[in-house]
């Protein structure tokens, strides 16, 4: 988290008098189970919090959260995701090693926190419940399921009042914007993480945004979502809908089957004046989960050969029967587009096989 950011939430109580910091620092004295450490202490006006580094391995035994649904009348956190704490679990073991996030934490009364301005070390019990995580729950308890121990930036307020505890819970979930998706799968690429399955997807949706001949030519959006635009996101979904298509096929060789398929399917959709509307995302996860039936047929009528002109003999006498209100509307998804049209498609070459029988 940054400072900028953490100027917008601090709202950590009013400086302490120095009798309840004595009460404190001799309190902690009596204790065995005193931690010390460097830390430095941020005024924001009247208000401070401390930044300082902690071993994982302290911050779980000393962490804990007050989810909601164990706490209605004062808790304020969100249930723990197991998943997604192995998962950093697994991170950490695997050696990447570095989670450079700062958790948020809000000091108890019972970790008898104290700072020694002269030293500038921050003396507190190792209490199990010695502070309220506000921010990083997920990390703090990933830190606790993993093998190994690394150092965690750290955020300590001291003597929160509950409500200023939710407060600050609240303006970091609602400031604080998440990295999109589709800045994501690019991060991915660069970072070299990519499967092969991703792989693929992401040379497939850049040969369609960057060839001439693309039927998608300036109705993709790479890097963001954007209204009126096929996001890398989107795309992606669509695509791993209908994978067992293109097993061991090459980027060049999928682009070139799919190209003439959402060709022809513009073309369709041109006959009522739609044919941007492919851009829409219910009908683009729509139409390409309908490819592999379209296929099939052209591969049965036209001995394989995947041209636009082969695909519009399928889907042009499809679209002819489709009516404009059969094309996405407020609400609809891609699962209802595809059963109906999936039907629409059906019915059509049933009567016309029995009509030529």
């Amino acid at each position: 988290m940054d400072r900028d950011t953490l100027s917008d939430i601090a709202e950590s109580a009013p400086l302490t008098d120095e009798g309840a910091e004595c009460r404190a620092a001799a309190a902690a004295a009596t204790d065995k189970n005193v931690i010390s450490a460097p830390a430095q202490l941020v005024s924001q006006g009247k208000h401070r919090f401390y930044a300082l580094v902690l071993p994982s391995s302290l911050l779980a035994d000393t962490c804990v959260v007050e989810p909601r649904v164990e706490n209605p009348l004062e808790g304020f956190q969100r249930l723990l995701d197991e998943k997604r704490a192995k998962s950093i679990a697994r991170y950490i073991d695997a050696g990447f090693g570095t989670v450079p996030g700062a958790v948020v934490l809000s000091a108890q009364s019972r970790a008898y926190m104290h700072y020694d301005r002269a030293t500038g070390a921050l003396t507190f019990r190792q209490d199990p419940r010695a502070f309220l995580i506000i921010d990083g729950q997920h990390r703090v308890f990933g830190f606790k399921l993993a093998k190994h121990a690394v150092d965690v930036p750290v955020v300590i307020y001291n003597r929160l009042k509950r409500s200023e505890e939710c407060r600050l819970f609240m303006d970091i979930n609602t400031k604080q914007r998440p990295v999109p998706n589709e800045l994501l799968l690019d991060i991915r690429r660069l970072s070299e993480v990519e499967t092969q399955a991703d792989a693929l997807l992401h040379d497939v949706f850049d040969l369609f945004h960057t060839r001439d001949d693309s039927a998608l030519k300036g109705l993709l959006s790479p890097a963001e979502r954007r209204k009126g635009t096929i996001s890398r996101v989107t795309f992606n979904a669509a695509l791993r809908s209908i994978k067992g298509a293109f097993i061991d096929a090459r980027a060049e060789e999928v682009y070139g089957v799919l190209n003439g398929y959402y060709r022809a399917c513009r073309h369709g959709l041109g006959l009522h004046n739609a044919d941007e509307q492919i851009a829409h995302p219910a009908l683009f996860k729509a139409l390409t989960l309908l490819f592999t039936n379209v296929a099939e047929r052209v591969a049965d009528r036209h001995a394989g050969k995947y041209t636009v002109a082969n695909f519009e003999d399928v889907l042009i006498p499809f679209f002819k029967r489709l009516k404009k209100s059969d094309l996405p509307r407020a609400g609809m998804t891609h699962v209802a587009l595809h059963e109906h049209y999936g039907k629409a498609l059906s019915a059509g070459f049933l009567i016309k096989q029995w009509l030529f029988a």
